[in-house]
């Protein structure tokens, strides 16, 4: 697969968007600049009648129904006056239902479409198609291929790293010749690769790797079968850390080791803060997880998605400082949300300070005296 090259380039705008003045603001930017497209109508400036297309991959992954959703609508919402609508679709992990999906949002003539790709390469035919309806196409939290406006993601090689590092905290002085398993993600989407680059640059010459899988669809029944084959293959007692990419395969992962009959879960690591994984890390089961500011990326996104409905220069407008390389395209705009490792340490300051959580919800009665052991009540 080829990953994505990053080129960081300039100013980074705060984590969260000033989403009533932003609009008003880069609109007197580009005009004292030159920045703007000046035969652009004020019509077309202050459009509110925008219908943006929301294409998101799976229901497994908890945050993209429960916050990426609700956070683009309203943030395209506050962005027009109420007047803005979203078009949502879940592709339930179907790449076919997804490729529909885009269709019948590009024969419907949305204003643009926001999509978080399942298969980077195969939603490309859809991209073109949509670029010659003239309906921009931004990419959302994964890459896709095909002549996208924009890419709005987080920093995934860093994602990586944060989970390569915390396995050699966790481990400290037995790091040398521990035995890793690794679960990564599914090969069709381009982050994976990043993930996967991030966490190799921090791990190898480390840790003994032992076994690698490729978990497709990031299917969390596919990651416990890898599981159960590593263990099957190296041994229970043999196996050191795990490097599970996201929360479900380390979900998965956790399951696959209970059964087998482990009395001590080994480090296993994660990403997205999904509620049930906050709760393995209180309960020292889940090492931890990497907490993207969710909510941060889709405001980000839905503030892109009007702007270039109306009209605005991307390139110009401080919300894409970085370039990012597809391998059909060169020096998209791009914009990457910072990322924070997730562990019984920074709860708090993360999960719980955003408000993505409260300790009420975290601290159920199953986990109610881990989380008075650290603190957390």
């Amino acid at each position: 697969m080829n990953t994505p090259r990053i080129r960081r380039t300039g100013y980074r705008k705060p984590a969260i968007a000033l989403a009533a003045s932003s609009s008003v603001l880069l609109f007197t930017a580009c005009a004292v600049a030159g920045g703007g497209d000046t035969r652009t109508s004020s019509a077309s400036l202050y459009r509110e009648d925008i219908t943006v297309g929301l294409l998101l991959p799976d229901r497994d992954t908890a945050r993209f129904e429960k916050f990426d959703y609700p956070t683009v609508k309203r943030e395209v919402a506050a962005l027009t006056h109420g007047k803005g609508k979203v078009d949502y679709a879940n592709a339930e992990a179907s790449v076919s239902r997804q490729s529909q999906q885009f269709q019948r949002m590009v024969s419907e003539k949305v204003d643009v479409i926001l999509v978080d790709a399942l298969d980077a390469k195969r939603i490309a035919p859809d991209v073109r198609e949509a670029q010659d309806a003239g309906i921009p196409v931004i990419a959302y939290d994964r890459l896709a291929q095909g002549p996208i406006d924009a890419f709005v993601s987080h920093d995934n090689e860093l994602v990586g790293e944060e989970q390569g590092r915390a396995i050699e905290e966790a481990l400290g002085d037995r790091a040398s010749g521990s035995n890793v398993v690794m679960l990564n993600g599914d090969p069709a989407d381009p982050n994976s690769a990043q993930f996967k680059k991030g966490a190799l640059g921090e791990l190898t010459d480390k840790v003994h790797i032992v076994q690698q899988y490729n978990v497709t669809k990031w299917s969390p029944v596919v990651a416990e079968r890898d599981m159960n084959h590593a263990i099957r293959s190296i041994g229970l007692r043999n196996i050191t850390a795990v490097y599970a990419a996201n929360d479900g395969l380390a979900g998965a992962a956790i399951d696959a080791l209970k059964k087998a009959g482990a009395t001590a879960i080994p480090p296993v690591t994660g990403q997205d803060a999904n509620l049930d994984a906050v709760q393995r890390i209180v309960a020292g089961q889940q090492y931890m997880s990497v907490y993207k500011p969710f909510v941060d990326e889709a405001t980000d996104a839905a503030e892109l998605a009007v702007d270039k409905v109306r009209g605005r220069s991307i390139e110009f407008d401080g919300l894409t400082p970085d370039k990012v390389d597809s391998p059909t395209q060169k020096d998209i705009p791009t914009r990457l949300v910072p990322v924070i490792a997730l562990t019984q340490n920074t709860i708090r300051q993360t999960v719980i300070a955003d408000g993505v959580y409260t300790i009420r919800q975290i601290c159920t009665a199953p986990y109610a005296a881990r989380c008075a052991a650290i603190g957390l009540e």
